[in-house]
């Protein structure tokens, strides 16, 4: 099949949907389709993929998705392919996958972590003025009605937003669960890099370790973390680390745990494409999120067997068997109960078991298998167009 992949930037350094996307088109490409991605960042084509640039300017910079999505429709019906697959609601697309989940839920979960009313009525407030996400919503909102595109979820979570905020479910809405590139490490790599990071940041081989992988640490619950890290030491349980990966600022959290005193048991990389090595130094990957429609970061802790500890807001968390292959909370706000979990896994015994039900989850995770399911539906709606044009 010839296959348009429209995604406004492809820079993995951006985010989870950016590399999911770029994933999904390459394995595409590997199962033998033609796949070509319209993007707005200046990127060259790949021996697999060919990349169509549309450069995008415009004054107002909250209107350049806009922007992109207009040029995009228009490139898209002046070329034939058989299928187009879009991340954002662009008209004309068959397939919409929104990888950031829908936009009415992600404004609902940004509301939702301010800590007062005021705040929360201030937030939506300016949303609600917010040029760039009234031109995504009103695209959404089209794309929803009659007529409009298949919406691929990557979690029952955002089926669930779909249903609630526009009424619709399936066979309109598929879910085709989130997979991540992320094979299990043999064992001589994961010791090898467990001893050379904690080395390199000086933690003992009996530390217990916690990793945070967030962009946004407010949104992804890091505060919540040291919160925990400060309710452990007065438990006397004293010997944890975190390892926080992230381009965020980490002036606000660094200052929340010196007042705390636990400014010490805390590491910030910055961003870093080494995840996977990460996630062999530590022993937990704790990620009490305020909002995940599928968190690529958790789905890579479970493909590598590192226990994870998540929130019922992250539709990653639909895999997970709470006390099994890890925790879910019900909110990233109870941190006492995230607190009670790392003290549980502090256990070598408990984590081990738990780290065994983590890696059978591997096979569910991959991103192969996303890619198979939605070859499947690719295939499905050409076959229908077909029967319909015959």
């Amino acid at each position: 099949m010839k296959i348009a992949v429209i995604v406004e930037s492809i820079e993995a350094w951006r985010g989870g949907a950016e590399t999911s996307t770029l994933e999904l088109a390459e394995l595409l490409a590997g199962r033998g389709h033609d796949v070509h991605v319209v993007t707005s960042s200046r990127r060259p084509s790949t021996p697999v993929l060919t990349i169509h640039h549309l450069p995008v300017s415009h004054p107002l910079r909250p209107l350049r998705t806009g922007a992109f999505l207009r040029k995009a429709a228009a490139f898209v019906r002046a070329h034939e392919f058989d299928i187009v697959h879009s991340i954002a609601p662009l008209p004309g697309a068959d397939v919409y996958q929104p990888r950031g989940g829908s936009l009415r839920e992600t404004l609902e979960r940004n509301v939702a972590l301010r800590a007062t009313p005021g705040r929360r009525l201030f937030k939506r407030a300016t949303s609600a003025l917010n040029l760039k996400y009234r031109e995504l919503l009103r695209l959404e909102r089209q794309a929803c009605g009659a007529g409009g595109p298949i919406i691929a979820a990557v979690s029952n979570y955002v089926a669930e937003q779909f249903r609630r905020y526009y009424g619709i479910g399936p066979p309109r809405v598929r879910v085709i669960f989130n997979g991540v590139r992320s094979e299990p490490a043999p064992p001589r790599q994961r010791e090898d890099d467990r001893r050379s990071l904690r080395e390199q940041y000086a933690i003992g081989a009996d530390t217990l370790v916690l990793l945070c992988v967030a962009h946004n640490f407010r949104l992804k619950g890091v505060p919540r973390v040291i919160d925990a890290l400060a309710r452990l030491a007065a438990r006397e349980l004293r010997d944890v680390r975190a390892i926080i990966i992230g381009r965020d600022d980490p002036v606000p959290v660094q200052r929340q745990a010196e007042r705390l005193g636990v400014a010490n048991r805390l590491i910030f990389v910055g961003s870093s494409p080494r995840v996977a090595a990460y996630l062999h130094a530590a022993d937990v990957c704790v990620h009490p999120t305020y909002y995940d429609p599928c968190s690529r970061v958790v789905l890579e802790a479970l493909a590598q067997g590192v226990p994870t500890i998540t929130t019922r807001q992250n539709g990653a968390a639909e895999i997970i068997h709470d006390g099994g292959s890890g925790y879910v909370l019900d909110s990233a706000d109870d941190v006492a109960g995230l607190t009670e979990r790392i003290a549980r896994l502090a256990d070598p015994v408990a984590r081990a078991a738990m780290a065994a039900e983590a890696a059978l989850l591997a096979p569910r995770v991959r991103m192969s298998r996303h890619v198979e399911e939605l070859e499947a539906l690719f295939g499905e709606l050409r076959d229908n167009r077909r029967s319909t044009e015959a």
